[in-house]
C-alpha cells in the first residue's frame, strides 16, 4: 500500500516543527511513520479543530509529569479566535488574570509573550506559546501557563515551551489517529464494496449462463439467502409459472387492493416503505422482475431496517434487474423450444439479416424471407422517412405499390405508427377502421401486421397479405411481431453502421471527406470512368493568420472557405480535406480547363468573402484512359506540383500544370 514512499525525500529525515533533535532514516517497517508525520492541518482546518484541540489537551495532562506543581502553575489552551478549549480547573481559579488579553497579542504577533502581574492569589507570571502546524507553520493554537511560583522564574519559560511542544506532540498524535480511523474506514468500505461486486459478479454469471426459468428464480432466491439470511423473501408472479419453490406464489391483483407488491407491478419500479414492528422499525420493499417485453412478477423483500444500508438496496437492485433480463430471455428460450420450426425459420432470417450491413439488401431479404415463411401472396415492408414524415415502400413483391410513399396518417401503416402494436385482419371486408391500399390493390382479406421499432421508435411497418378469408393464425401473428425484432434490430445495426462509415469518412472540422475516402473514390472512378480532373486547394499564409488571430479564427477560415469550395462545385464532385490547411475537389468526366472555371470562382469568392480576409493558391491536374500512366499517385503528385508553383509565384493564383493563371 506504501510502496510509492520507498524513497523518501530528504526533507523527511529531520523532525517536524517543535522537535528538538533530528534523527537517522527510520527502519522499512516505520516508514508509515515518516508518511503520516507528512500530514498536516491547514488554516480550512481551523475552524474545526475545538474537539481536536480538548482531547489533545486531556491526552497531554494524562502525560503530564505527576512532579510538576499544578496546584502552582495552571495550564490552558486557546484558539487562534481567542476562546479557551482545554484548561485545568475553573476560570475562577484565576481570578485577577487577563489570560485573554495576553492570548490575542500572542495571535497577533505570532510571539511567546509573558507578563507578570500580582492577582487575589499573589504575584504571577503569565506565559504564552503560540503552536505552528508542521508543513506551513501556520499557527493554530496557544499554550498558555499561569505561574504562581516566583523562586522558579528562571526556569518557568523553558518548561511552558517544553509542555507547549508536547501538548503539540499529543494533538498530532490525535490527529493522526482520527486520519488513520478515517482512512480504515474508507478502506473496509471499499473493500466491502469490492466484495459486494465480486458477488454481483459471480450471481450474474451464473444467472446468464441458466437457461431454465426455474433455475434462475432459485439462484435468486439462494443468493438472496447467502447475502442476507434474516431477510424475508416472496416472489409473486403475474402468469402461472410451474415451480415447486414455496416462496413462489400467484400475483392475485383483484384480491390484494392497492399494497405495495401491486403498486410495484402497476407502476413498474422499485418502491420502499418503512414501518414500526414493535421495537424495530421494517422495511418492506417491492422490486419487479421485468424485462424489456413486460414484469413477469414482484419480489417482496422484508428485513430490519438497521440492517439495510443505499447500498444493500442497490445490490438487490441490480441483482433483480440482471434475473429479469435473464428470466425474459430464459422465457423467451422455453417457448422457442416449443415452437422449434419458428425458431429454425428466426435462426435462418437472422443469419441472412446479419450477413449484410446494407439497408435496401436487409429490405429485400426480409421482403423475399417473409413471403416464403408466412407462404403470403403479397408483402410490402415501408420505411419511415424523418424528413417527409411519410411512409416510403422499400421492398414489396408487388411493383404497383413499389417506392411509393404514404403519410404517416394514413392505412395499415399508419395505424401501427400510432399504436405500435401489431395487428391481423381475417376479413379486411368486415374491417372498418382504416382504409389501405396495399389491401384494395391486391384484394386482399386475411392481414398481418407489425411495426418495426428501432430504439423504442416506430421507424418502419411490415404487411403481408392472402386473399383467402382467416388465412392467417395468432401464431403466424405472433410469429411475425417477434421476426420485426430481429429485422428492427438488423435495420439498426445497418444504419448504424452506414453512419459509422460516413462519419469515419468526414473531416470533423469542415465537413468534408478525408483524405483516404477522396483517394479511394478516385481510384474506383478511374477504373471505370474516362478521364477527371483534381484541384488542390490551399490558404496562403494560414499560419500567419493563426499566429496573428488564434487557431480558433484560423478553424473558423478552415470552414468559411470549406464552405465556399462546396458551394462552389457541382453535387457530384468530391471535396475533401487534403490535410492542414489544404482542400482537395475531385471532378469526375471534367477537364482541366473546365476544372480551371471551377477554381477561378472559389478564389474570387475566397478573396471576397472570408473574414478575416485571406486567399487561396490552387493547382489542377487532370487524367485520362490514354494517359501512360493512371493512377491516383501520379493525379496528386501533379496536382500537388502545380500547387508549388502557385505558393512560389506568389501566391492568389492558379497553376494548371504546366501553365499559370493569375488574377
Amino acid at each position: 500500500m506504501l510502496e510509492h514512499l520507498r524513497s523518501l525525500p530528504a526533507s523527511l529525515n529531520s523532525r517536524s516543527s517543535g522537535d528538538s533533535v533530528s534523527f537517522a532514516a527510520p527502519h522499512p517497517h516505520e516508514e508509515h511513520v515518516l508518511w503520516m508525520q507528512k500530514m498536516d492541518i491547514t488554516p480550512f482546518d481551523f475552524s474545526y479543530l475545538g474537539n481536536l484541540l480538548q482531547q489533545a489537551y486531556s491526552d497531554w495532562k494524562s502525560q503530564v509529569d505527576s512532579g510538576l506543581a499544578m496546584t502552582t502553575t495552571l495550564y490552558s489552551v486557546w484558539n487562534t479566535e481567542g476562546v479557551c478549549l482545554g484548561y485545568d480547573s475553573d476560570r475562577e481559579a484565576n481570578p485577577g488574570v487577563d489570560v485573554h488579553r495576553l492570548v490575542l497579542e500572542c495571535i497577533d504577533k505570532r510571539q511567546a509573550l509573558s507578563h507578570r502581574g500580582s492577582g487575589e492569589r499573589g504575584e504571577y507570571l503569565l506565559i504564552t506559546h503560540p503552536l505552528f502546524s508542521r508543513t506551513n507553520k501556520d499557527m493554530f493554537a496557544v499554550f498558555t501557563a499561569v505561574i504562581y511560583e516566583t523562586n522558579r522564574d528562571e526556569t518557568s519559560e523553558a518548561v511552558v515551551r517544553s509542555e507547549a511542544l508536547h501538548y503539540r506532540t499529543c494533538f498530532y498524535r490525535r490527529f493522526e489517529y482520527i486520519f488513520m480511523t478515517d482512512l480504515l474506514h474508507a478502506h473496509e468500505q471499499t473493500a466491502r464494496e469490492e466484495h459486494r461486486r465480486s458477488i454481483l459478479f459471480q450471481i450474474v454469471q451464473r444467472m446468464h449462463e441458466k437457461m431454465d426459468v426455474g433455475a434462475i428464480l432459485d439462484e435468486v432466491f439462494d443468493s438472496m439467502d447467502y447475502l442476507y439470511p434474516a431477510t424475508y423473501i416472496k416472489l409473486y408472479m403475474s402468469q402461472d409459472q410451474s415451480n415447486f419453490n414455496p416462496r413462489i406464489k400467484p400475483l392475485l391483483l383483484n384480491e390484494r387492493g392497492e399494497d405495495l407488491c401491486v403498486r410495484t407491478f402497476m407502476e413498474g419500479k422499485l418502491i420502499v416503505a418503512r414501518s414500526d414492528d414493535g421495537e424495530s422499525r421494517i422495511v418492506e420493499v417491492g422490486l419487479p422482475l421485468k424485462g424489456k417485453q413486460g414484469i413477469y412478477g414482484v419480489f417482496h423483500i422484508e428485513m430490519n431496517d438497521e440492517l439495510m444500508e443505499e447500498s444493500d438496496l442497490q445490490l438487490i437492485t441490480m441483482m433483480v434487474d440482471t434475473a429479469g433480463t435473464a428470466f425474459e430471455n430464459a422465457k423467451l428460450h422455453e417457448q422457442s423450444n416449443m415452437l422449434i420450426q419458428e425458431l429454425r425459420l428466426i435462426n435462418g432470417l437472422t443469419q441472412r439479416l446479419n450477413q449484410s450491413l446494407q439497408l435496401m439488401e436487409i429490405y429485400q431479404i426480409s421482403q423475399r424471407e417473409l413471403k416464403e415463411i408466412f407462404q403470403a401472396e403479397t408483402c410490402c415492408i415501408l420505411q419511415l422517412n424523418d424528413n417527409t414524415n411519410h411512409f416510403e415502400v422499400m421492398s414489396s413483391n408487388m411493383e404497383d405499390v413499389y417506392h411509393q410513399s404514404f403519410s404517416v396518417d394514413y392505412g395499415i401503416a399508419g395505424l401501427l405508427y400510432r399504436t405500435a402494436e401489431p395487428l391481423i385482419i381475417s376479413n379486411y371486408a368486415q374491417y372498418d377502421k382504416v382504409s389501405s391500399v396495399f389491401m384494395e390493390n391486391t384484394g386482399s382479406m386475411s392481414l398481418i401486421a407489425s411495426p418495426i421499432s428501432v430504439n423504442g421508435e416506430v421507424k418502419g411497418a411490415i404487411l403481408l397479405a392472402h386473399t383467402r378469408e382467416h388465412y392467417f393464425s395468432y401464431d403466424n401473428y405472433r410469429l411475425l411481431q417477434m421476426l420485426s425484432i430481429h429485422i428492427g434490430l438488423a435495420l439498426s445495426n445497418a444504419t448504424l453502421h452506414a453512419e459509422v462509415r460516413r462519419l469515419a469518412n468526414l473531416d470533423m472540422l469542415t465537413g468534408l471527406y478525408v483524405r483516404h475516402y477522396l483517394d479511394s473514390v478516385i481510384h474506383e472512378r478511374q477504373a471505370h470512368e474516362f478521364c477527371g480532373s483534381l484541384i488542390v486547394v490551399d490558404i496562403d499564409q494560414f499560419k500567419q493568420v493563426n499566429d496573428t488571430f488564434g487557431h480558433q479564427t484560423g478553424d473558423q477560415v478552415l470552414k468559411q472557405v470549406s464552405e465556399i469550395v462546396t458551394s462552389s462545385v457541382r453535387p457530384e464532385d468530391i471535396c475533401a480535406r487534403w490535410g492542414g490547411e489544404e482542400l482537395a475537389i475531385y471532378m469526375p468526366q471534367v477537364s482541366v480547363h473546365q476544372a480551371l472555371e471551377y477554381a477561378e470562382v472559389i478564389r474570387t469568392r475566397v478573396a471576397e468573402e472570408t473574414r478575416p480576409f485571406v486567399t487561396v493558391s490552387s493547382g489542377i491536374a487532370e487524367w485520362n484512359w490514354m494517359d501512360e500512366k493512371v493512377s491516383v499517385e501520379s493525379l496528386f503528385y501533379r496536382a500537388d506540383m502545380a500547387l508549388y508553383s502557385a505558393k512560389n509565384g506568389g501566391r492568389n493564383r492558379i497553376v494548371v500544370e504546366e501553365q499559370e493563371v493569375t488574377r
